[in-house]
């Protein structure tokens, strides 16, 4: 039996089955709580309440409820106005639906609460509704006030005790828009498979592992001031320059996701194709193939050239050097000529 203090005493309306119940808290807050402060000389900073028409300090139990109206005018509003309130929820959590979990949306929830059986009576009614919703895998929608104000709720089954989720109502919960980017953005299925696989790296994880290290970092400052000693200081920062290649950090990211689990961490993350996807996405271009045909075909054009240029050069090479025998033979024939005649002579 859980000892904490109820918030809210009432009955599950379940048709016409009532099941007293009282209301109790679900979670707890573990977050530092701090004071505000003189920072001069440590004098706690505290606010007092003064009426505004008296100009006095007034106590606790001088503060009542009211309602501002829109020309100012203040309307008082009793416990007693709101107790006797004509609604059927005002004493009782009115389940009006039973749905699948899955039509629940998770942006719905509000603070958790358990629902404790009160007294004997309460046990068969209230083991009757854990047990039926355990069979109809289906969560009890229900309505309730509390707090001056009529909410929704959620009804499910936590190990052998019955919760309820405060949701809000349809209407409080925004629309995100203007939220996502407004500009059109491609994503690659490379950029994809990477992204796949920093999932499957960093796997699963069991929440009980979890840790508040915010919480228990500030714990420490706190034990080392009062200890008279300098806390310990947080590692610089690394000052690394932007990674602007998506491509890039998605393999830094794999690669340092499988360091930390321990496993060896090749030069390049190794990336597995998936199957394809239900949804079409545009066929990766073939980026490896017409590269190489338009290598081979610039390759072959550039020996295609020197080869003309070689051919070029060596027709040149050999008229110059016909042009040069050419004269050498008419110089030879010139001075055997001139040899003749003056042995004639």
């Amino acid at each position: 039996m859980l000892h904490v203090r109820s918030i809210w005493n009432g009955a599950i309306s379940f048709g016409l089955v009532s099941i007293p119940i009282k209301l109790v808290n679900a979670t707890e807050s573990h977050s530092i709580s701090f004071r505000q402060i003189h920072t001069e000389d440590g004098g706690r900073i505290r606010y007092r309440k003064f009426c505004e028409l008296e100009d006095r300090e007034v106590t606790q139990g001088e503060i009542g409820k009211g309602y501002e109206d829109a020309d100012g005018t203040i309307i008082p509003i009793t416990e007693e106005d709101l107790s006797s309130l004509p609604l059927p929820t005002a004493k009782t959590i009115e389940i009006v639906a039973f749905v699948p979990g899955d039509r629940i949306d998770p942006l719905q929830m509000d603070a958790a609460y358990y629902l404790q059986a009160s007294g004997a009576p309460a046990a068969k009614p209230y083991t009757l509704l854990r047990e039926a919703l355990k069979r109809s895998n289906k969560v009890a929608i229900a309505k309730f006030a509390l707090r001056g104000r009529e909410r929704l709720g959620m009804l499910r089954v936590v190990g052998e005790a019955i919760a309820m989720h405060g949701l809000l109502w349809p209407d409080e919960v925004r629309a995100p828009e203007g939220v996502a980017p407004d500009t059109n953005v491609t994503v690659r299925d490379q950029e994809l498979d990477l992204a796949d696989a920093l999932m499957d790296t960093l796997g699963e994880v069991d929440l009980e592992d979890l840790r508040d290290e915010y919480r228990e970092a500030v714990e420490e400052v706190i034990a080392a001031k009062a200890a008279g000693e300098t806390p310990r200081q947080a590692p610089e920062p690394a000052t690394g320059g932007k990674v602007l290649d998506l491509m890039a950090a998605l393999e830094n990211s794999v690669r340092a996701a499988r360091e930390s689990r321990g496993e060896e961490a090749d030069d390049h993350a190794e990336v597995k194709p998936l199957p394809p996807r239900k949804t079409a996405r545009a066929a990766p271009k073939q980026t490896g193939g017409k590269k190489s045909t338009s290598t081979a075909k610039k390759t072959a054009a550039k020996k295609t050239a020197a080869a003309k240029k070689s051919t070029a050069k060596s027709g040149q090479s050999g008229q110059g050097t016909k042009k040069t025998a050419a004269k050498s033979t008419a110089k030879k024939t010139t001075a055997k000529k001139s040899t003749s005649r003056k042995r004639t002579a």
